[in-house]
């Protein structure tokens, strides 16, 4: 076992190239080493940049590792060396870099500094924003530019210290300008494409944002460490409750609104479920149009299990580190509200503390509740009044006929007392009921029934009177609390099928990932964690509830209820059907590349059928006439049987070379021979067949790029063909040519029909041609073939659409003088 404690990461974080990230972190090492640190540079790519190679001055450094790699030379990390060297601190660039085959020790330089961390050395690396990994599809919708070197979020989000570096986008145009990142010719295109002002705010925003996340997890690790109740108001939370009513769209859009006043606020919506029968009656399509209309404004739904709504809210809100409650103002009236006491608004006010709560009003407060009845079970309130007013009720009562003597005979007296006993068993049950009715028995006795003034106990009439009065009073309280009971069960059995509708609809949408399932458990039950495992755990701390075969939901935290285990078994079930749906969602991707193949198999048999044999048919045809002797040709027609054949055969030629490159690049096995290359170099080639063209700009100014010639006129004349077939007659197609940064772009544009609304996934499948009602004008592989050669020389190929109609292919190459490592080519099919 290795006991050397794991090295710390830092990283500097840009939001751009040219911030000063690799100058940064050269001054922190050179701040260490001048305290005695050992500090050495495993790699730093200063870029030509004067002031950045100045600070390397001074520090050690470990050789560069020289790889040759499909006839090109690169230099890499030598991870070995450095774990060698074992010093305290490694400094290593290009976080995200890609090693070039056989270069190193993994495919990925964040990977080799995995190792180092492992053996114990501190590493401090930088990497921009684009080459994040959940960041990269974001990034090219704003630049424009694909990202094909990128790092996992969580490995960054592992580092000890995350450091921003930040320059506003007119001081980085401005260090643009002066030749500080880019070298003179590189800076007008770069400035007018990536180095866009819009461009850096949008990257500057996004790494802003990123690093507030990173930053918020590290607020709610500490507070869960340190056992923090209290809010920090660092970030604007709104938690909005929702009852399932119709003023929750209200309460949603007034929350979000509040949450929309600061940047990077967060919107949480909170359903709690409670089992006695709160949330009874709701109506399930109201809340599921809520969630909706939350989810539409950028918040998250959360639906919680309690017994007391406003301490559910209060301590949902406090585990969410809110800052602002939202509530809806009570919709009972004032003599319900004067009858059942404070609400849910008013207690969530007094156990609020820090928390900021806003009632808002709507269209029903005040005008009766929607939902059954706030209490369907006796409270402490009623078991203590109930007892009260069986003493109280009687005697006030007493006191009240007092005053009407002689107005009302006995029987109105008996039954007054009667009513009041039925009234205090309704308050307080069975126990209240009997106290109330030998009270009132006995009051009745004593004062209104002859002689007054004295107790007439012996009188058969007069126990006969305190029987029935027991008797009607326990009759009515034991039917009060049956149907309280049932309603218990009914409230039960909604509020749990309320919750699991909920997670039902969750697992449904196909939005939640097995790890937010389980998050949605331990939040809905209020436990410390929940988890699957396959055995489930001897302890007495943790619950476990089988989840599907092999398989058990645990969660450790409080005991929960028996009603409690019901529901955690049908979440498990649920969380057990996510497992099982994943694992055939694994299975149908296993047999997607097969079905695919068979695909491809197919529709390659049914284009030889006839691509092939046309060309076939008509050579042979041309060279048996030649051959035969029964017919007399001129010079002129044996001439033209002769270029018939000769163009059979080119042609026949040219599809067998497209099939046979097609499949060493399915293969993986394309051979290149990739050298800086020069434009100008495979141009002419390239469009020797394809007389309407026009080319614009300057590629002979333009720099060398790093590809193979013959495979690149390839791609070019393909391409120029293909804009050739769809431009309408008359009309030439363009060829332009420009740097961008580290790469060049080459575009063709033609002036024909352009995309289908539906065709840009289909574009560069082959044996196909969009639009196409005959099957003569080729196998259809013009465009697969032309993106897979690109790809293999690290390029990619993307369609556009035409300003005023039509389609411009766009290739990107790297440029030779900043050449990246070449990746393996990727599988030509579909859109990939």
């Amino acid at each position: 076992m290795n006991d050397v404690p794991r090295g710390r990461l830092k990283v500097y974080l840009g939001a751009a190239p040219g911030v000063g990230k690799t100058y940064r972190m050269l001054d922190e090492a050179q701040r260490r080493a001048s305290r005695g640190a050992d500090v050495v540079v495993g790699f730093v790519e200063c870029h030509g940049r004067p002031r950045t190679e100045a600070m390397t001055g001074g520090l050690a450094a470990v050789g560069r590792l020289r790889c040759g790699y499909r006839g090109g030379e690169f230099e890499e990390m030598d991870a070995a060396a450095v774990l060698a060297r074992r010093p305290q601190v490694a400094i290593v660039d290009e976080f995200a870099h890609t090693n070039v085959p056989g270069g190193g020790r993994h495919p990925k330089r964040w990977q080799d500094v995995e190792d180092l961390l492992a053996a114990g050395i501190d590493v401090i690396t930088a990497v921009n924003i684009q080459h994040l990994e959940s960041l990269k599809d974001v990034v090219e919708k704003i630049t424009g530019v694909p990202q094909h070197e990128t790092v996992p979020d969580e490995v960054v989000r592992r580092a000890e210290q995350i450091e921003f570096v930040d320059i506003p986008p007119e001081g980085l145009r401005r260090r643009m300008a002066h030749g500080n990142i880019y070298a003179p010719e590189k800076i007008d295109a770069a400035l007018a494409n990536y180095f866009r002002p819009g461009n850096l705010t949008a990257l500057r925003q996004l790494a802003l944002l990123w690093v507030a996340d990173r930053v918020d997890e590290a607020l709610q690790s500490y507070r869960a460490e340190h056992a923090i109740g209290g809010v920090w108001e660092t970030r604007e939370r709104v938690v909005v409750a929702l009852t399932g009513g119709p003023e929750g769209d209200t309460l949603v859009r007034r929350a979000a609104r509040i949450a929309d006043r600061s940047a990077g606020g967060d919107l949480l919506a909170v359903h709690v479920a409670r089992s006695d029968g709160l949330a009874a009656g709701v109506s399930h399509a109201s809340l599921t149009r809520q969630r909706r209309l939350v989810e539409d404004l950028g918040g998250s739904y959360h639906s919680v299990v309690g017994d007391d709504v406003a301490t559910a809210l209060v301590e949902f809100a406090r585990a969410e580190n809110a800052t602002q409650l939202v509530l809806g103002t009570s919709r009972r009236g004032r003599l319900e509200r004067f009858l059942t006491g404070p609400g849910t608004g008013e207690t969530v006010t007094a156990l609020s503390g820090d928390i900021d709560v806003h009632r808002v009003t709507h269209e029903r407060a005040g005008r009766g509740t929607l939902l059954p009845s706030r209490r369907r079970t006796l409270s402490t309130r009623r078991l203590i009044a109930g007892p009260v007013a069986g003493l109280v009720l009687p005697v006030l009562l007493t006191v009240a006929l007092a005053q009407v003597r002689g107005s009302v005979n006995l029987t109105s007296e008996a039954l007054l007392f009667l009513l009041a006993v039925v009234g205090v068993a309704c308050i307080g049950g069975v126990t209240s009921a009997l106290i109330a009715s030998v009270t009132a028995s006995l009051l009745l006795n004593y004062w209104f029934i002859p002689p007054i003034g004295a107790f007439t106990l012996d009188d058969p009439n007069a126990l006969l009177a305190l029987g029935v009065f027991a008797v009607v009073a326990a009759t009515v309280a034991g039917v009060v609390d049956r149907s309280l009971r049932l309603s218990r069960r009914a409230a039960r059995a909604t509020a749990e099928a309320e919750t699991m509708s909920s997670l039902a609809g969750s697992i449904v949408r196909g939005g939640q990932t097995i790890p937010a399932l389980l998050e949605r458990t331990r939040e809905t039950f209020g436990m410390d964690s929940a988890e699957l495992v396959d055995e489930p755990p001897d302890g007495a701390d943790a619950t476990a509830v089988p989840a599907g075969p092999g398989s058990h939901l645990v969660l450790r935290g409080r005991t929960p209820s028996a009603s409690e285990r019901r529901v955690l078994a049908a979440f498990a079930a649920h969380v057990g059907s996510a497992v099982e749906r994943a694992r055939l969602a694994q299975a149908a991707a296993e047999v997607e590349p097969v079905r695919a193949a068979d695909r491809m198999r197919t529709a390659l048999l049914r284009a030889v059928g006839h691509d092939l044999r046309t060309p076939l048919a008509a050579g042979w045809a041309a060279v048996t006439s030649l051959r035969s002797r029964e017919v007399e040709f001129t010079p002129e027609d044996r001439d033209e049987l002769l270029a018939t054949a000769e163009e059979s055969m080119a042609r026949l030629s040219r599809l067998v070379d497209n099939l046979l490159d097609l499949s060493r690049l399915e293969a993986g096995v394309l051979t290149l021979n990739l050298r800086a290359t020069a434009l100008e170099e495979v141009l002419p080639a390239a469009l020797a067949d394809t007389p309407a063209v026009e080319v614009h700009g300057e590629p002979e100014n333009l720099p060398p790029l790093l590809a193979d010639p013959p495979l690149l006129e390839r791609v070019i004349a393909n391409l120029v063909g293909n804009a050739a077939r769809y431009s309408p007659p008359g009309a030439r197609v363009l060829v332009t040519a420009s740097a961008l940064g580290d790469r060049a772009e080459l575009r063709v544009v033609d002036r024909g029909p352009g995309l289908p609304a539906d065709g840009r996934d289909r574009l560069f499948e082959p044996f196909q041609r969009l639009g196409d009602t005959d099957n003569t004008t080729g196998l259809g592989l013009g465009l697969a073939l032309a993106r897979g050669l690109t790809e293999a020389m690290d390029g990619t190929l993307t369609p556009e659409d035409t300003p005023g109609g039509g389609l411009t292919m766009v290739v990107s190459l790297p440029l030779a003088d900043r050449a990246r490592p070449v990746r393996t080519p990727q599988r030509v099919g579909g859109a990939s």
